[in-house]
Order: structure tokens, then C-alpha cells, then sequence
């Protein structure tokens, strides 16, 4: 029996309570974290142990999901993805990745989107997926061009970090394009 889940490098899973430490610690790489969102004021470990109950105890929706990025071999959070901006009418979806600065070019990230694109295209039969990557994120630039999504436009100035404005490029993929390439 095989897991639509279980890559060869990756598991994606649901959050558990013990995650938060994992969380808590890819927070002290702030270059990475200005990256993927914006940098906050540090977080207590009460207020991490705190979000990761509430995030285990969430009820499941099928289609607007956070999972974390683990290990195949040893179940280790390395980070998450998730799901968000759903729209079923027109059957398009975003997501997000975030994968910890200690396991960075390790394919663990590729690999996640993959998972997660074959379950949204062919389980829940949504038709286009959507990405928006920071212009300063070279690694995650590369990944999704490398993955195959196209390059759909731009949003100039959006997003301040470091004291800089920085565009944030919009890619997509529609399932034509990943069954050509993964199926």
C-alpha cells in the first residue's frame, strides 16, 4: 500500500503539537522568513506550543489545508504548505511553501509541491494552480520556472522587507501543463 502523501524524500502530514518546536526554530533565519512573509517580533515558546495545538486540533477542509513538510525517513518537520485564495466555481487555488533554512536544496520543497498539485488537480478537481514569489527569492524563482509553472506577471513594489520595496511575480500552472510533465 502506498500513500499519495509519501514522495521518495517527503511525507506531508498534518500538524502535530510536538511541531512547534521545529517552527519556533526556522524563525531565527530572518533573511528566509522576509522571503516567504514578513518578519515578526520574536515568538515565545508558549505562543508556538499554543498555535501548534490549535493548527493539530483544526477541523479538516479538503481543500484549504495547511500540511507539514517531513522527512520520509524519520518524520522531521522541514516545513509546510498550504492552501489558500480556493476557488471552486472557477476551480483555481494558491499555495504556499515554506520549507526551513537547515534543509534548503534538498529537493524536499519540489517534491511537496508535486504531492500537493496531484492531489488538488486529480482528487479535488481543481484546474489551475497560482503561486506568488517575492523577486528577491532567487531559489524559489528558479524552483517554480524549474517546476514548470509559467510566469503570468508581476506586482511591482508590493512588498517591503530589509528596507527595500521588492515586486512579487505570479506563476501558474494548469493541469494540462503538469499531466504533460508529472502525469
Amino acid at each position: 500500500m502506498t500513500s499519495a502523501w509519501v514522495g521518495e524524500r517527503v511525507r506531508l502530514r498534518a500538524t502535530e503539537p510536538e511541531d512547534w518546536e521545529a517552527f519556533l526554530a526556522f524563525d531565527e533565519y530572518s533573511d528566509a522568513v522576509r522571503n516567504g512573509w514578513r518578519l515578526t517580533p520574536p515568538t515565545s515558546a508558549a505562543l508556538a506550543k499554543k498555535q501548534a495545538t490549535e493548527q493539530a486540533e483544526r477541523e479538516l477542509d479538503l481543500d484549504e489545508f495547511r500540511l507539514v513538510i517531513a522527512t520520509r525517513d524519520g518524520n522531521l518537520p522541514v516545513g509546510a504548505i498550504n492552501t489558500h485564495q480556493v476557488d471552486r466555481h472557477h476551480g483555481t487555488f494558491a499555495y504556499g511553501i515554506g520549507v526551513g533554512t537547515p534543509h534548503h536544496r534538498k529537493g524536499y520543497a519540489s517534491e511537496a509541491i508535486v504531492i500537493l498539485l496531484r492531489y488538488m488537480f486529480f482528487d479535488r478537481r481543481f484546474q489551475k494552480a497560482e503561486a506568488g514569489v517575492y523577486g528577491v527569492n532567487e531559489a524559489s524563482l528558479a524552483l517554480h520556472r524549474r517546476l514548470g509553472f509559467v510566469e503570468e506577471g508581476r506586482r511591482r513594489r508590493c512588498h517591503y522587507a530589509a528596507g527595500r520595496y521588492d515586486d512579487e511575480v505570479l506563476f501558474g500552472m494548469t493541469i494540462e501543463e503538469f499531466t504533460e510533465r508529472y502525469a
